[in-house]
């Protein structure tokens, strides 16, 4: 029988396993573009999981399957980390209740696990992850009915799941195509080895991820400042029996704000701003006992953030004077606020002159986790918060944070390009109803056509093009379309293979290793090719694209 110690213990080293193999998994995208890189995602998503169970105190394989859950949920990054996610989410959802889990508890588990990652994905494809991990799911439902033990059961299922991986190249033409079988199943795979190896007394060495990439920051100085009315974060964990999610959501609905409550029958975890966290503990003892409680003031934190950014924006002599001012008091919570991932800064300050509230940097190679898109909803103070993801891997996380922000209205707009998120803005109406606003920013995506100018990180072959590591690649709604090794060539061909001159508006965004001068170079052209076009230049200073289009 497995226990909660040891579940920890599978935990660890699956993230171990993973963090030593991760850019193994990475040179299995397919695309040789820089990307969102699937073994990088996966493995901050785990990470995240394990330092959720690494803090919990329960006992049993439930509580530690629950805080891996709400780890896995808040970490989670990239489609590919989502998908793990919530095959850990359905695999908490199978070992509630169980102090221990034998091999028939564990093959249940994983079948939850697979039943709870498809309903998150609107349109599962084969040969992904998840045909890997259903078949992981059937080797082990095969065991457990032969009476095999926990360890035998994750053997078996990891065997059927590595053939089925080696299969996936005949289910996904672009993975034959590429010569490679499915990341995302792959890194599964990877953590379920980790998982046996725990189990059979191996020691997996562990990796020290570098703070740098850790997490991604806020474009700083355009942050807005959050409402303090209730300024002490509160958080703890509340453990008991029969607890009641819904019910306790319910009664704190109106104490505070920013109100998180997730969790099982035997463990809860809450988070909420309130004016007294005296109150809410007493509310929450009556359901059970209280463990790793954290309160912090806001408001104090707050104040000696914006001084010390105030001071440094200043020039020293200066600095005595700003210091005597006065902060600013709460901001007023108004109908509508929008939060907005962005590659560059350039990129960043067009989207806050177009009313967006609160930035993020991400995109491809930095998805922004769960957590980072939660804490920027949070930090807009308005009833209605309008998320645009601005790329592809980033809408699943996205679609995550309505099931954890429950004080307000959260709105997905499904961007998977900074031109459509252009769009989107340009559609937006600050004195709309909601919903009406939601669907007019989606209706004009379909308005917009995308294209990017970037390198190939590894040689491949895509199509009938034959690519070279270092080749400068034109890619078409991130289709690549156009290869050569000139940028401004690879730029004037994508355009064409855009039918730019057809639309009546051009948009350009140019990024941090294109000189001034190479973008001037780009605009002659456009202007001597169409001078009927509206073109509207930027410096986008995005990395990893050269350029960015947008047209409509």
């Amino acid at each position: 029988m497995i226990t909660g110690q040891q579940w920890k213990q599978m935990m660890r080293s699956g993230a171990r396993a993973l963090e030593r193999k991760k850019h193994d998994v990475d040179a299995l995208n397919v695309f040789p573009v820089p990307d969102g890189d699937t073994g990088t995602n996966m493995n901050f998503t785990i990470q995240s999981a394990v330092r959720d169970a690494d803090k919990t105190s329960g006992a049993t394989v439930a509580e530690v399957a629950a805080a891996v859950s709400m780890g896995s949920l808040m970490g989670a990054r990239g489609n590919s980390g989502v998908i793990l996610s919530q095959l850990l989410r359905g695999i908490a959802k199978g070992l509630e209740g169980h102090k221990e889990a034998g091999g028939q508890q564990i093959a249940q588990a994983l079948q939850m696990g697979v039943d709870t990652a498809y309903k998150a994905v609107m349109r599962p494809v084969e040969g992904t992850i998840l045909t890997v991990a259903r078949e992981v799911a059937k080797g082990a439902q095969s065991s457990a009915k032969q009476g095999s033990d926990p360890v035998k059961v994750l053997k078996d299922a990891y065997g059927r799941g590595q053939l089925t991986l080696e299969k996936t190249p005949d289910m996904l033409p672009t993975l034959k195509q590429a010569g490679v079988v499915d990341a995302g199943g792959q890194g599964f795979l990877i953590i379920l080895s980790g998982w046996i190896a725990a189990l059979e007394g191996q020691e997996i060495e562990e990796e020290v991820i570098p703070a740098s990439q850790v997490e991604p920051q806020p474009v700083r100085g355009i942050t807005a400042v959050e409402d303090l009315e209730f300024p002490y974060c509160t958080e703890f964990l509340v453990k008991g029996r029969n607890l009641q999610v819904e019910k306790i959501r319910e009664d704190l609905a109106d104490r505070g704000d920013s109100l998180l409550v997730v969790g099982t029958e035997e463990v809860v975890k809450i988070h909420v701003h309130v004016k007294n966290p005296g109150k809410i503990l007493d509310y929450a003892i009556q359901w059970g006992s209280l463990h790793e409680v954290a309160i912090h003031n806001m408001l104090a934190q707050n104040e000696a953030m914006a001084h010390a950014q105030k001071m440094e924006d200043i020039p020293e002599g200066s600095r005595s004077k700003a210091g005597q001012e006065q902060e600013s008091g709460p901001v007023e919570e108004k109908e509508h606020g929008i939060v907005a991932v962005a590659m560059g800064e350039g990129i960043a300050e067009v989207f806050k002159s177009l009313g967006v509230d609160e930035v993020i940097f991400g995109g491809q190679t930095m998805n922004p986790s769960t957590e980072n898109l939660v804490e920027a909803v949070r930090k807009v103070a308005a009833k209605n918060v309008y998320i645009l993801p601005n790329n592809g891997n980033i809408v699943m996380a996205a679609r995550q944070v309505k099931d954890i922000v429950t004080d307000r209205n959260v709105f997905i707009i499904p961007t998977k390009s900074i031109p459509q998120g252009i769009s989107a803005l340009v559609n937006y109406n600050p004195y709309g109803k909601a919903e009406e606003n939601a669907r007019t920013m989606e209706e004009g995506l379909s308005l917009i056509k995308s294209g990017e100018v970037t390198y190939a990180v590894r040689d491949s072959q895509f199509g009938d093009l034959e690519i070279k590591e270092g080749d400068i690649l034109g890619l078409i709604e991130d289709v690549i379309q156009v290869t050569g090794r000139e940028r401004l060539q690879v730029a004037q061909e994508t355009l064409g293979k855009m039918n730019w001159k057809e639309h009546d508006l051009l948009t350009v965004f140019y990024g941090e290793d294109v000189s001034e001068e190479q973008a001037e170079e780009l605009r002659a052209w456009i202007e001597a090719e169409a001078p009927h076009i509206e073109l509207e230049l930027y410096p986008g200073n995005q990395p990893l694209y050269y350029y960015i289009f947008g047209v409509e």
